[in-house]
């Protein structure tokens, strides 16, 4: 009896789980659907599910018309390029924050989170005049430098836990046997954390793909990304659906299959030191 209330509550959970995972995901099908109907069919009331005229005349539209591949080769080197400077500015911060605490230390810390509390709207203009002054606007390194400053406060948050996690005596048998300070972080420290570094740089890596606000704002043409890409589908004489479901599409794909072959790695990551 155990086991059949067990094997119940199991099959229960699976089918909770599989429910609330198509619930999130439907949107990403529906825009995926819509990018293979005509224009007519995709604003269809009632809307056709999968019985409609399937067509890849979007996506051929979406490739004549804009450049895809430039746009791809933006979002890459912005999001791997604020990943990595993000990296490098946290990994030693988290480093000392978590072994040579002071007083300040979870002030620090705790403001560093706050500052993600304030609207980006706020920011904005005082970031364009210097972007203007400086000649960063429409340029692939004021994009780096944007994002590596926003998103830098969850990266070191992420590090700083891992960190954490670490016994210290490790450290202190480390520092028995005569490693400095480099050996300690490069063969101690960084080979016990590359779990949780792996999962920071895939979560960076997302949420500095998927941002739009700074980018749409920040760029025209020559830096623009994927998100500038799928924007340039909304006109004044309103919304193409099919294509800009074509141009979403092709915008995600990317990310989602990233997302699909690294989800053991961010899983781990996310989860590393939650159980002791």
């Amino acid at each position: 009896m155990a086991r059949q209330g067990s094997a119940r509550r199991k099959l229960v959970t699976t089918v909770i789980a599989w429910t609330f995972g198509l619930a999130i995901f439907f949107p990403i099908l529906w825009t995926v659907l819509t990018s293979f109907k005509t224009e007519a069919e995709a604003i269809a009331s009632p809307p056709s599910f999968l019985f409609f005229h399937w067509t890849t005349e979007n996506y051929a539209e979406v490739q004549s018309r804009s450049n895809y591949f430039g746009h791809f080769m933006n979002s890459v080197v912005i999001a791997f390029g604020s990943t990595f400077a993000a990296l490098a500015i946290a990994i030693p911060s988290a480093w000392a924050m978590a072994f040579s605490p002071t007083k300040r230390t979870k002030n620090i810390l705790m403001w560093m989170l706050s500052t993600k509390m304030m609207p980006s709207v706020g920011a904005l203009i005082p970031v364009y005049l210097i972007f203007r002054d400086t000649g960063l606007l429409d340029t692939r390194t004021g994009l780096v430098i944007v994002l590596t400053l926003i998103n830098l406060p969850i990266v070191l948050w992420m590090l700083y836990t891992y960190f954490k996690e670490i016994p210290g005596e490790i450290l202190e048998a480390a520092r028995m046997d005569g490693a400095s300070l480099i050996k300690e972080i490069v063969y101690v420290l960084t080979p016990m954390v590359v779990p949780g570094i792996a999962s920071t740089l895939l979560l960076n890596v997302i949420l500095a793909w998927n941002e739009a606000f700074w980018t749409l704002n920040l760029t025209t043409s020559d830096a623009a990304p994927l998100t500038a890409f799928i924007a340039s589908y909304s006109s004044p004489e309103g919304l193409f659906y099919g294509k800009l479901s074509a141009a979403s599409t092709m915008a995600i794909a990317p990310i989602l299959i990233l997302g699909w072959f690294s989800q053991k790695q961010l899983v781990r990551g996310l989860t590393f030191g939650a159980v002791k």
